[in-house]
């Protein structure tokens, strides 16, 4: 499409205008250097850059420019002092925010090789490795539990070889986040945590054909018991795909008969299952997955837990590709529990580079919404490529930050876990 855009003198702009500012994304106060202009005090941050001339688009615009280049100011109005752009502010935190992302995926990546390690190593040395184990899960307990800012961020793995660990932590991950919005105990929270890692602990050894996948909940029940985990936790593996319809294996058991943390367990595995399948090709966007699970197969599982994931991940789950109302498309980062409408998501901006992108907390931008969820091959070819949509979708804690820098973690003891649910 031929561009449409004309110039006009920055005394000519007023509301309804879509404007371009042809400067660098450090060089103006403004989160996306293209928008339609919604109040005077916008006009007043575009005037302050002192650009001699500023390019619209008469075809994204709702009125014409102003003819005259003198706008005249109410006398009642007295005019506001304009912020001006700390170039160095703004970019020291956009770099604390992506050491934040990047310190998360590192993390992620680290647990994923501890749980790989432990997997192998359970049954030659189960007292050590289960010893491990409970570390991992007590630290991640604390982190999750305990801080009142953690929240879910959505990290692009590729798809390899340790594919069944990443799945075991990811399942892991999303059991505790859940957890954290019902009235747990903390040892149950603990046993939920432990029966998750190993969950599919008995698909480590054998072959992977069907009578064996069939198999593999009392092979992995067996297991923990062999490896001196308790009996409960024994019992969560082992139920971990019965559904409360009395559809699921290996027993066929109802509602009454599940274990309650086998009824969570079996939810967020199926999720994480839908995501992530073994052929990429099958995998469900994050919003369609949790679409489906509600809409098409809602009676397998306990609705009071599936609707507590709903709204822990969100309406865009972190992971989710969308295209925001001015157009722009992005990948949502990270939950913001206290509006799940308006999470925090990485946008497509050209003009910053990739290795520092631009993270945008919708909370904070006015009228500025997601449109639509889409999938990866919707995507015009420049965005995909900058966006780079992974294949497979994991999720770790984050924590939220406030200012230049994030927060300092509060103590252990200093916060109370969220109670909006209760695990009957």
């Amino acid at each position: 499409m031929k561009d449409q855009s004309q110039y006009i003198h920055p005394d000519q702009l007023c509301v309804g205008l879509y404007v371009h500012l042809d400067l660098g994304w450090m060089d103006h106060p403004f989160t996306f250097s293209n928008f339609k202009i919604k109040n005077e005090d916008q006009i007043r941050k575009i005037r302050a850059l002192h650009l001699k001339q500023i390019r619209y688009d008469p075809l994204r615009s709702d009125t014409e420019p102003l003819l005259e280049r003198t706008m005249p100011v109410p006398k009642s109005a007295a005019p506001q002092p304009v912020k001006q752009v700390d170039p160095e502010a703004r970019s020291r935190r956009m770099l604390a925010l992506n050491q934040l992302v990047q310190n998360c995926e590192r993390d992620f990546a680290s647990d994923a090789h501890k749980v790989r390690n432990m997997t192998h190593n359970l049954m030659a040395h189960p007292a050590s490795t289960r010893k491990d184990a409970e570390l991992l899960v007590d630290r991640m307990l604390n982190s999750v539990i305990t801080e009142s800012e953690v929240v879910l961020h959505a990290i692009g793995s590729q798809q390899s070889q340790n594919e069944n660990y990443v799945h075991a932590l990811n399942v892991t991950v999303l059991a505790l986040m859940l957890a954290k919005t019902m009235d747990m105990s903390v040892e149950d929270v603990r046993e939920l945590g432990l029966a998750a890692l190993f969950h599919d602990i008995g698909k480590a050894e054998g072959p992977t054909n069907k009578s064996f996948i069939d198999m593999h909940c009392e092979l992995g029940a067996r297991a923990a018991q062999q490896a001196g985990f308790s009996e409960r936790i024994g019992k969560i593996i082992l139920q971990h795909h019965e559904y409360v319809d009395g559809s699921g294996r290996p027993k066929h058991l109802k509602e009454s008969q599940i274990d309650p943390l086998a009824r969570l367990l079996v939810i967020v595995n199926d999720y994480e299952n839908l995501c992530n399948p073994p052929n990429p090709a099958d995998a469900m966007i994050p919003y369609e997955a949790l679409s489906y699970m509600y809409v098409s197969t809602s009676q397998r599982y306990d609705g009071t837990i599936l609707r507590l994931l709903i709204k822990s991940l969100g309406v865009y789950p972190p992971g989710s590709i969308v295209q925001l109302s001015n157009g722009t498309y992005g990948i949502v980062m990270t939950v913001n529990p206290a509006k799940p409408l308006l999470p925090y998501v990485l946008i497509h901006e050209p003009k910053v580079s990739r290795e520092t992108p631009v993270i945008v907390d919708l909370s904070e931008e006015p009228g500025l919404t997601i449109k639509r969820c889409l999938s990866p091959i919707e995507l015009p070819a420049d965005v995909y490529e900058y966006l780079k949509p992974r294949k497979r979708i994991s999720y770790y804690f984050i924590k939220k930050t406030e200012g230049d820098a994030p927060e300092s973690a509060p103590a252990a003891n200093d916060t109370q876990p969220a109670k909006t649910g209760t695990l009957a």
